[in-house]
């Protein structure tokens, strides 16, 4: 019989080969899944890992999706290494989202360039400000993160609504819960004609380079990680578990909110009740999935996004439901959570009578 055997200490190549194993079993389900639903398996494949990358518009798609997973996953690692649970990062992300298409319906006419900075800088503001009223919480009375961050999403969420229902809803709309279409100076600026991808790709990227400096190059990023990894160890080096809160928290809900800013003045181009799209708890698949390292986060993010085009050409092609994507998001974690038992644990073969 099989039998599992704790490791003397952690396995090095399971680290790196469990993401990888997590999705090949999260293949095979999906074949199996298709199968059940009579679908055509290759065909159903194909919609998430071929289409999504077959051409330079499709790429451009790709990289549009994977901007706002990769920049919010990024504020969630720093969370994650600090041993703080941000679970809320779609309602951060949504306040951004509102307090960037605040100042983006402020403009007029007369408007230059510079209110693009603005409105970036709104949404960035806007997600720490959220944040901050988990670490605040957490901080004073030492709320659960966890549940704080989780239930402020629906409020988040009722301020949108509230918004797009009420005074910002477009008189000129139809009746439909939207905000005005913002101006023409207010798009966050594109890096080619042609395609939607913008300058938030390029922001991402570099947050990549400043996250991993962070993190593993300067005296605060070591702190931030003692601090989860050791907690005694990090009072007794003198680090402040406050500061190690309020910090991870605040770069979290900072992220979260700047992909708020980069969506509704790039690809969406107002507020409506759909700003929320599940990038928020997506994220938290994305930073498991790239082992919380900055790099790893970039793989990961681009194969999350691949999960949510495909779901949407399997939806409007095959004839799925749209929690297709939300089903292959679900495989991928639990497999790798299943996965990560090996790089602990080893399996052993006993035999019978053993």
């Amino acid at each position: 019989m099989l039998k599992l055997e704790a490791r003397p200490e952690a396995s090095k190549f399971w680290s790196t080969a469990s993401p990888l194993l997590a999705l090949f079993l999260t293949v095979l389900v999906g074949v199996a899944l298709f199968m059940a639903l009579g679908k055509d398996p290759v065909r159903g494949l194909q919609m998430f890992f071929w289409e999504p990358v077959k051409s330079a518009y499709a790429l451009g798609e790709l990289m549009v999706k994977a901007t706002p997973l990769l920049v919010i996953a990024l504020g969630l690692g720093v969370c994650y290494r600090s041993n703080v649970w941000n679970i809320g990062a779609e309602g951060q992300f949504v306040m951004g989202a509102v307090a960037a298409g605040g100042v983006a319906l402020l403009a007029d006419a007369t408007t230059g360039r510079w209110i693009v900075v603005a409105i970036v800088l709104a949404g960035v503001l806007g997600g720490m400000a959220w944040a901050g009223l988990v670490a605040l919480l957490r901080d004073r009375f030492n709320a659960n993160e966890i549940l704080v961050s989780l239930m402020l999403v629906y409020v988040a969420d009722m301020v949108l609504s509230y918004l797009v229902y009420g005074p910002w809803k477009d008189p000129a709309g139809y009746n439909f819960p939207q905000s005005k279409t913002f101006a023409a100076v207010t798009q966050i600026p594109r890096l080619m004609s042609g395609s939607r991808v913008s300058v938030g790709l390029l922001l991402a990227l570099a947050g990549v380079a400043v996250m991993w400096v962070f993190l593993f190059r300067t005296r605060a990023g070591f702190a931030q990680q003692v601090g989860g990894l050791a907690p005694a160890a990090a009072r007794y080096a003198g680090f402040s578990s406050r500061k190690a809160l309020w910090v991870a928290l605040l770069v979290s809900g900072g992220a979260a909110g700047l992909a708020g800013a980069l969506e509704v003045a790039g690809p969406i181009g107002q507020l409506t009740p759909y700003v929320p799209a599940g990038y928020g708890f997506a994220a938290i698949i994305v930073a498991y999935v790239g082992r919380l390292h900055p790099v790893g986060m970039v793989f990961s993010a681009v194969l999350m996004s691949m999960f949510y085009i495909g779901g949407e050409l399997a939806q409007s092609r095959l004839g799925l439901p749209k929690s297709i994507t939300g089903v292959f998001q679900g495989l991928l974690l639990f497999s790798l959570l299943a996965c990560d038992t090996l790089v602990a644990y080893r399996l052993r073969w006993l035999a019978k009578g053993a």
